[in-house]
Formats: C-alpha cells, structure tokens, sequence
C-alpha cells in the first residue's frame, strides 16, 4: 500500500472513529476547524523546514507529488488524522471520566507511590 493509500485510510479511519465509535462530532464544530487551522500552520512550518533542508525526503514514486511548504499533501492528511484521533479520545475520555462522576463513582487518581 502506498504512503498516499495509507493517508486517506488514516483520515477515513478517524472520521469513522469519531463519528460513529466515540461520537464525539469533533468534525462538525467549527471550534476543532479554528484550533486545526493553528495547528496546521505550525505543521507546514515544520515541514517546511524539514523537507526544505531534505532532513525527510520522499520516494516520488510513493507520493501524489503535490507539495505545499515542501512536504507532500499526504503528510497534512496523516497530521490531520493523529490530531483528529488525539482530541477525539480526549473528549470521550473526558466524557465519560464527567459521566462517571455524575452517577456517583470516583474518577480521582490516586496518588503515585514513588517519591
């Protein structure tokens, strides 16, 4: 499978993930697309300098070879996904650490026991 074949799989994945198994709509706000767009800048620098200065390099052959700041479009697709999925759990983390404490149970962690 190719780098390209495995970005858009990743995207699909999440989207799935979020929408249907966690159910947290994370892609239907608009506040998840103002923090992307933050998130994407920063990810273009980096690319940018990374790929620019051929730290990371491409096999053409593997790529759609659209570049934006020097980094394939794949890697927007792959850092879109990891962001995507990192929020998405956060929030169903969340939701159901606050569920669980609405019905009564405790959801403080304990104290470690090293020092």
């Amino acid at each position: 499978m190719t780098y390209s074949a495995l970005a858009v799989l990743a995207v699909v994945a999440v989207v799935v993930v979020d929408l249907v198994v966690y159910r947290t709509r994370l892609v239907t706000r608009r506040v998840f697309w103002v923090a992307y767009v933050i998130v994407l800048f920063f990810q273009l620098l980096m690319n940018g300098v990374l790929t620019g200065l051929d730290v990371v390099t491409y096999d053409p052959s593997v790529i759609w070879g659209l570049r934006i700041a020097y980094a394939p479009v794949e890697d927007l697709l792959f850092g879109f996904a990891m962001v995507t999925l990192t929020l998405a759990s956060w929030a169903a983390v969340n939701r159901r650490a606050n569920t669980a404490r609405r019905r009564g149970f405790d959801t403080r962690t304990r104290r470690s026991s090293t020092r």
